[in-house]
């Protein structure tokens, strides 16, 4: 991670301080998502400006630009309407949703400006900001980000890692709803502390489709909407029917969802080879695509470090969302054994 931070000027408009994925971000709206830090911040790791926009990505815009993704050429094969354009020598980069959203963030990911194009709103950018956007900044901040959900059992980090629509929110959601902490949804931030991986928090919700919130709770509408423009729903984890933990906390276990089968002894958990583990692990790392080859290859020794220390388990879910109970008890009661474990494995080493 850098090291660097931005100083908040006294003269700057006032700024709102919060925290997601372990960087303090400086804000000059309020984001309804996030809640404030308990103290004023003298510095921070990000500035986010959501307003008019400002003088830097003004002198970004006069510099060459150059597409990033899709590459030129493969944009009629390329199936989402992102795109990243860099401009100067990977000095900023425009991170632009279709017509819906437009973010811009210097190269040392230490400035975010965004903002949303009629009829979209202040909702969508906030959306926008702490997914995708924020998974940018991490990739660019050398973090290792999976695409994940984590959980807190047994007062450790169990990560639920697979592709969109595996199922990770979803059961992430479901573990919630009986009374496990939630660490972050989607994008789950890795560092290293003291030779260990922890995992960072993310934001306090858990956004999820119509259809799993149907399957949760009797009714497709009963949680708020995002936004009035999107399709997801979120499950708030204020503490009234599901939790938000705030603080890291150690790996104990990290979970790769295979696709969905409707074989009778599913769902359940594999056990998985170094080799297995790695590459799956390989291929879900956030915006992968974005890394240069030295930043493939630090990553691939972080990976490797991520195999070697913290058990990955493969689970094969039913295709019915209806045995989504099965699968939580499977989970809590492996990730209890495995912290158990850990914590004796802990416990002797210090004799």
């Amino acid at each position: 991670m850098l090291s660097s931070s931005v100083e908040l000027r006294k003269s700057s408009p006032v700024t709102y301080p919060y925290r997601a994925y372990g960087l303090t971000l400086g804000c000059d709206t309020p984001v309804s998502a996030l809640g404030p830090e308990p103290t004023e911040l003298d510095r921070c790791d990000i500035m986010v400006n959501l307003g008019p926009e400002t003088d830097w990505v003004r002198e970004a815009r006069r510099l060459p630009s150059r597409l990033e993704h899709p590459r030129p050429g493969e944009i009629e094969r390329d199936d989402s309407p992102f795109t990243l354009t860099s401009y100067g020598a990977g000095e900023f980069f425009e991170l632009a949703y279709g017509n819906e959203a437009l973010f811009f963030v210097d190269g040392a990911a230490e400035r975010v400006w965004g903002t949303c194009l009629p009829p979209f709103n202040h909702d969508d950018v906030e959306t926008y900001l702490l997914g995708p956007v924020m998974g940018f900044v991490l990739r660019r901040r050398s973090i290792l980000a999976l695409h994940a959900s984590a959980v807190c059992i047994g007062e450790q980090a169990v990560a639920l890692c697979g592709e969109s629509q595996s199922g990770k929110s979803t059961t992430a959601a479901a573990l919630a709803l009986r009374g496990i902490p939630v660490l972050c949804e989607d994008i789950t931030a890795f560092i290293e502390k003291h030779g260990r991986f922890q995992v960072e928090p993310g934001y306090p919700r858990v956004c999820l489709w119509p259809d799993a919130v149907e399957k949760l709770f009797g009714t497709p509408d009963a949680l708020p909407r995002l936004t009035p423009s999107w399709e997801k729903y979120f499950l708030p984890l204020d503490g009234k029917n599901a939790k938000f933990e705030e603080q890291r906390r150690f790996v104990s276990a990290v979970y790769l969802f295979a696709p969905r089968v409707e074989e009778a002894d599913a769902p359940r958990i594999e056990t998985m080879s170094a080799r297995e583990a790695l590459l799956g692990l390989v291929q879900n790392t956030y915006m992968n695509w974005l890394l240069d080859r030295g930043q493939r290859a630090a990553e691939f020794d972080a990976l490797g470090k991520l195999v070697t220390q913290v058990p990955i388990r493969r689970i094969v879910p039913h295709l019915d969302l209806g045995r989504i109970g099965a699968l939580c008890e499977l989970i809590v009661a492996d990730a209890e054994r495995l912290s158990a474990a850990d914590c004796y494995a802990a416990r002797v080493s210090v004799r």
